[in-house]
């Protein structure tokens, strides 16, 4: 049974010879009373207090959860960023890689070309200088046989056809 300040207030007591002083007992039951009702007001308010803090707790555990799930969230999407940055790089690099290729594979071709050209400009700088040297002797026998030609007295024999013949190799073909 619960006890309320009015019915203190109200309580009534039989009166008795040799009872207690009647106006003491009134006293103490009405600073029993007030004392009684501030408690009660004061636990009325530590429940309103206390409610209060439940509820804000309650709202702060809400926004733990929302916080937390947008951190997990924030997270995942670092990671999502990480991973798609990564995939970017080894793209470019995959991409850097192949263009290497291709131009280490161009320098290997133009190398290949450019030996090539070397090789034939070294056959045509030998064939040249066999012509120049083939040349050079037919106009030492041509240079000889009109040495002989001199030393004989202008007769025309063998050799001065020989030196006909020479001399029509070295006309330009037309």
């Amino acid at each position: 049974m619960k006890i309320t300040p009015l019915d203190i207030q109200q309580a009534g007591f039989k009166v008795r010879m040799r009872g207690y002083d009647r106006q003491e007992v009134d006293s103490f039951l009405d600073a029993i009373t007030e004392d009684y009702e501030a408690l009660v007001r004061e636990n009325n308010s530590l429940r309103e207090k206390v409610a209060e803090s439940e509820n804000q707790l309650a709202e702060m555990r809400k926004k733990e959860v929302t916080l937390n799930n947008t951190l997990m969230r924030a997270q995942d999407l670092v990671e999502e960023m990480k991973h798609a940055a990564q995939k970017d790089a080894e793209l470019v690099l995959k991409e850097a890689e192949l263009k290497a290729e291709g131009m280490i594979h161009a320098a290997r071709e133009e190398m290949a070309a450019i030996k090539r050209e070397i090789l034939e400009l070294q056959k045509q700088r030998i064939l040249f200088l066999e012509k120049v040297r083939s040349v050079i002797k037919i106009f030492q026998r041509v240079v000889e046989l009109e040495d002989r030609d001199e030393d004989k007295g202008g007769k025309k024999d063998r050799s001065e056809e020989e030196r006909d013949d020479n001399v029509r190799l070295l006309k330009p073909k037309t």
